[in-house]
C-alpha cells in the first residue's frame, strides 16, 4: 500500500487542536513542492496554525476538491496501549491518534499525487487541509472565504471523513450554547435565604434532558440517518467553591445536533422560555439580580445535498456503490455547500466509531478501499475513467 509511510509520518505530528499544526503543514508543503506544486497557506490570527490549499493540474480550470482536517482530539486521560503518535500495526490495523479521523484520507490523497501529475490531469484536483476542525471548523471557515472569492473555484468537493467509504449526502448540524446562572451566595446553614446557582442549573438541565427524551420519542425522524432524530446533551458544567457556601454561579454548555430540517433556534427558544418563566421568578423573589444568561458559542452547518447532484453520482461510481446515507457527526461539508456554493459529499476510509477513543485505528482493508477509490478518481481526472 503506497500510503502507509505517509500515514506513519502524519501521525507522528502531534496536531492536537490546542497545538500548532505548522510542522505538519511544512512537511506537506515540502512534499508537494518537490512535485512542483505551489501551495497557499491561510493562517489563523496568531500564525500558529495554517490551512494549506494546493492544486494538482491547471489552476485555470475548475475541478474536484479533496478536503480534510489536520488536527486531532486530545489523548489526555485515555488508556492507550501504545504511544498514540507512533503508528502501531497489529491485527491488520494501524493504531494511532488520527489514523481514522482523518490523516488516513490525507495520506492516501498525497500518496497518489505523484502519479496523477505524471499521467497529466485533464480535471484538476484541489487539496484543502485545514486546522481546528475538532473545535468548530475554525480553519475551514477561513479557508472557505478564500476559495469562495477565487476566480476559478472547485466544481465539487469530497470531504474524506471516516464513513467506511459509504457515500454520505447529509449530516446533522450543531448549535452550541453556554448558560450562565447567577445566584446569591450565603452560608450553607442559611440556604433558604440564598439562590443556589447549581440547583437552578440542575433544574434547567433536567428540562433539557426531558426535551431530549421527547424528541427521541416524538421526532421528527429521518430514517436515512444512522441516528434518526435530533439530540441534545449537556457536556460541561462548572460551579461552586466549597460545600458550606451556597454557590452564586454555575456555568454549563449544551449542544443540539439537529437534523437539517429541524430548527435548533426553536429548541433554544423553548429552553430559554422555561428558564425565564418557570425558574427565574422564584430566584428573583429572593434577589432581583439573579437569573440566566444564554450565550451562543458556535454553529456548525448541516449538510443536505440532493442525491441527484453530479458529485453524488461521481462518488457512487468511484466507490462502486448505488446507495447513499446520512450521519449524525458533522463536517466542514456544510460550509463548502452554503458559504462557497460547492456541491459536496462526505466519503472516506475508516469508521467514526473508532475515532476519538483510546487505541483509535484504521483497518488495512479500509486503507485498501481508500486507495482503490483514489485510483478510480485518478483515472477520472486523468481522462481514463
Amino acid at each position: 500500500m503506497k500510503s502507509l509511510d505517509l500515514i506513519r509520518d502524519l501521525i507522528a505530528f502531534d496536531t492536537t487542536s490546542r497545538e500548532s499544526n505548522l510542522e505538519l503543514i511544512d512537511y506537506v508543503e515540502d512534499y508537494l513542492g518537490k512535485l512542483g506544486v505551489e501551495c497557499l497557506r491561510v493562517y489563523d490570527d496568531d500564525k500558529r496554525k495554517a490551512n494549506l490549499y494546493a492544486t494538482l493540474g491547471s489552476q485555470e480550470k475548475s475541478g474536484v476538491l479533496l478536503s480534510g482536517h489536520t488536527d486531532v482530539v486530545p489523548v489526555d486521560g485515555q488508556n492507550w496501549t501504545s504511544d498514540p503518535f507512533i503508528v502501531r500495526e497489529a491485527d491488520e490495523r494501524l493504531y494511532g491518534r488520527g489514523t481514522a479521523d482523518m490523516k488516513g484520507f490525507i495520506a492516501i490523497a498525497l500518496a497518489h499525487a505523484p502519479e496523477m501529475l505524471e499521467r497529466g490531469l485533464e480535471i484538476p484536483i484541489h487539496l484543502a487541509f485545514s486546522y481546528d476542525e475538532e473545535v468548530g471548523h475554525l480553519g475551514a471557515r477561513r479557508l472557505v472565504e478564500i476559495i469562495r472569492d477565487m476566480p476559478v473555484r472547485p466544481a465539487m468537493c469530497i470531504v474524506g471523513e471516516p464513513t467506511g467509504m459509504d457515500v454520505i449526502v447529509a449530516h446533522k448540524g450543531k448549535r452550541k450554547m453556554r448558560v450562565h446562572v447567577r445566584g446569591l451566595e450565603a452560608h450553607s446553614s442559611l440556604a433558604p435565604q440564598a439562590v443556589n446557582a447549581i440547583e437552578y442549573a440542575a433544574e434547567l438541565i433536567a428540562y433539557i434532558k426531558s426535551m431530549a427524551r421527547r424528541i427521541e420519542k416524538e421526532g421528527p425522524f429521518d430514517d436515512k440517518f444512522d441516528l434518526t432524530h435530533s439530540t441534545i446533551q449537556v457536556g460541561v458544567i462548572q460551579g461552586g467553591v466549597a460545600l458550606n457556601i451556597v454557590p452564586n454561579s454555575c456555568v454549563f454548555d449544551f449542544e443540539i445536533r439537529h437534523l437539517p430540517d429541524d430548527d435548533p433556534n426553536a429548541r433554544v427558544a423553548e429552553i430559554e422560555t422555561f428558564a425565564r418563566e418557570e425558574l427565574e421568578p422564584a430566584m428573583q423573589a429572593i434577589d432581583p439580580g439573579t437569573g440566566f444568561t444564554f450565550e451562543d458559542i458556535g454553529t456548525n452547518l448541516s449538510l443536505n445535498i440532493d442525491p441527484d447532484e453530479d458529485i453524488v453520482a461521481l462518488v457512487k461510481r468511484l466507490t462502486g456503490r448505488n446507495d447513499h446515507g446520512k450521519v449524525a457527526f458533522g463536517t466542514e461539508a456544510g460550509l463548502f455547500m452554503e458559504r462557497a456554493g460547492i456541491p459536496t459529499v462526505v466519503c472516506g476510509p475508516g469508521h467514526i466509531a473508532q475515532a476519538h477513543k483510546p487505541d483509535e485505528f484504521i483497518s488495512l482493508e479500509q486503507i485498501a478501499k481508500g486507495e482503490d477509490f483514489m485510483r478510480r478518481l485518478m483515472d477520472y481526472v486523468c481522462g481514463d475513467g
